[in-house]
């Protein structure tokens, strides 16, 4: 035999033939052993079977599996931005989730472009995951809509399941997030710390949780007797933040007393341009958010905001996903108002 040929035999990847020789089974208890089949396989020989693919370091072909059953062990997410921390959160809470369940997550960024996530839908489709969750704010009129809607369905019906994070797309499952309620609660707060006269930096409108913040706010002002004087709409981002205030500080504040952010990192973009501009955060304006990442326990001062148990949404999503209808909790996810150091009491 030439160096060749050994050298090939050594290095070609065993496959699933090579594993039954090994192990003295027949092919198909080869695969019930190693690829989690539900129909029951002799513990001897299933033992022989998993000692012969460690010595042959065996790797199950996936792929293969996939057009087998249907789907793969795959959970994929899709969120707007990876490096935000609001999805960070939140997709550890789907990873911890999926790991109880044997399931390996992976994840993909919309950034914020419907055309974009279609796509990726559209790409994952073909790779047959189990489970589509989607995490990005949706647009009550974006043109992208039904196409998107059209795929989820097309998913399903070959054994897909899909969640949605906070609002979806046709009839699908969603994890509601209680954002109205919320940030209605935050504004009674914040008139009862003294304040009355607010802006408010926030996503685009038609944004449906931006627009939904929003009009919590302005519901908690209206009952508890305040006022908001200005509304800036720049990007849902840590710069969009940045931006917005930076223009309010360049119109003018003429009196304000309290910058509302529609999240955490507009918020903490919102303070950076405070003090860029001479002033100082929760002296001479203050300033709220919401989601309560772990950022803003840290910066100075510390961020009030509407908490979200971020992991728990995770969670709760791939159990919607995963459990048979009405088993998993549908309720919305209970916010919280946490009230810091960004808005010292008035007077």
């Amino acid at each position: 035999m030439t160096d060749d040929a050994v050298e090939t035999r050594r290095t070609a990847p065993a496959t699933l033939h090579d594993v039954a020789r090994e192990a003295g089974v027949s092919l198909a208890t080869a695969s019930r052993s190693l690829n989690g089949s539900t129909r029951k396989v002799n513990e001897e020989y299933r033992q022989r079977v998993l000692a012969a693919a460690a010595k042959l370091n065996y790797s199950p072909n996936l792929s293969a599996q996939a057009v087998a059953r249907g789907s793969t062990t795959t959970v994929a997410l899709l969120v707007a931005d990876i490096a935000d921390p609001y999805f960070s959160q939140m997709a550890a809470g789907v990873v911890r989730e999926a790991d109880r369940e044997r399931l390996i997550v992976t994840m993909a960024a919309t950034e914020r472009d419907t055309e974009r996530e279609l796509d990726l839908v559209r790409t994952l489709r073909g790779q047959r995951p189990r489970v589509m969750i989607l995490a990005a704010s949706r647009r009550e009129d974006d043109p992208n809509n039904d196409a998107l809607e059209a795929e989820l369905q097309a998913f399903e019906s070959n054994g897909g399941r899909v969640a949605f994070v906070s609002s979806a797309a046709g009839a699908f499952h969603a994890v509601q997030l209680d954002n109205r309620a919320g940030a209605e609660a935050l504004a009674r707060e914040l008139i009862g710390l003294g304040y009355r006269r607010f802006a408010a930096v926030t996503g685009a409108e038609g944004i449906r949780t931006a627009d939904e913040r929003l009009a919590g706010f302005r519901a908690g002002l209206e009952a508890g007797g305040g006022t908001l004087d200005r509304i800036v709409r720049p990007a849902f981002t840590r710069d969009g933040g940045y931006e917005g205030m930076t223009q309010l500080i360049e119109e003018g504040l003429d009196g304000i007393e309290l910058v509302f952010a529609g999240n955490d990192v507009m918020a903490v973009g919102a303070m950076s341009a405070i003090r860029d501009a001479g002033l100082t955060p929760g002296t001479d304006v203050a300033v709220a958010g919401f989601d309560d990442i772990p950022t803003v326990r840290d910066v100075t001062p510390p961020l009030t905001t509407v908490r979200i148990p971020l992991e728990e949404v995770g969670r709760r999503a791939l159990r919607l996903a995963l459990d048979e209808p009405g088993a998993a909790d549908e309720s919305p996810v209970h916010t919280e108002v946490v009230l810091r150091d960004s808005t010292p009491r008035r007077g």
